[in-house]
């Protein structure tokens, strides 16, 4: 099998491929972790790695004053999405996408964290996100985003509309988070222990939901990794 390459832009250490890493190592992928802190964006290649993977973080895509890297990041996103290359964003991924492509994007009704499942949409058929239909998925955000212009619904919450969306095979991009790992679920709650307790939610039940439903998340996200590869062009 010839190897393929995939760049994975990570701003905290924990928030890394998780569950996706074994997925992308089956089909093929040689895996770079690009750590921000440590490293500019800006001097990337936007179309080199076969596959661009843009992970979460604590910082918005409005907070580019504080944050240069958001814009560094947006720059070059812009230039991969314009090729069509393929791109997989999470969270703040998916929003940096959603930014790059021209939609807005700003702070939700409220906070979403913690496990529920997702409403699929009908728009897309096959929806890439079927492996995931009445499996619990971690909510871990604050802001949303707009559809970008050319993009197809792929799921929904009651509390935020644009879970998920593509533009064609190549784009993906994911509000949620499919990829944690439930045997690395304590750093998040204790990377995140500050936001917890400053939006009120407590870390034992998130605890006790990521116990119930990791597991299942972690088959069903290598089920939707696997299946969206197979239908890349690269």
């Amino acid at each position: 099998m010839t190897q393929k390459t995939v760049q994975a832009i990570r701003h905290i250490s924990f928030e890394d491929l998780g569950s996706f890493e074994a997925p992308l190592r089956e089909a093929g992928y040689d895996i770079e972790y690009i750590d921000v802190a440590e490293r500019d964006p800006a001097t990337l290649d936007p179309l080199g790695a076969d596959l661009l993977v843009v992970l979460g973080g604590p910082i918005g895509v409005y907070d580019h004053d504080a944050y240069p890297v958001v814009t560094d990041e947006i720059h070059l996103l812009r230039a991969r999405l314009a090729a069509d290359r393929p791109t997989l964003g999470i969270c703040l991924g998916a929003q940096l996408m959603a930014a790059a492509l021209g939609a807005r994007v700003y702070p939700g009704p409220a906070k979403e964290i913690g496990w529920s499942a997702l409403d699929l949409s009908d728009a897309a058929a096959p929806n890439p996100l079927a492996a995931l239909r009445n499996v619990p998925v971690l909510h871990w955000h604050g802001d949303t985003f707009d559809l970008p212009e050319g993009g197809t619904l792929l799921a929904s919450t009651p509390l935020c509309a644009n879970q998920a969306f593509a533009r064609g095979p190549n784009v993906l991009g994911l509000q949620f988070h499919p990829e944690v790992l439930g045997a690395r679920f304590e750093h998040w709650l204790l990377g995140h222990a500050n936001e917890l307790a400053t939006a009120g939610i407590d870390p034992v039940t998130l605890r006790r939901d990521a116990g119930r439903h990791a597991g299942a998340l972690e088959g069903a996200g290598a089920v939707l990794v696997a299946g969206w590869l197979s239908r890349l062009t690269l």
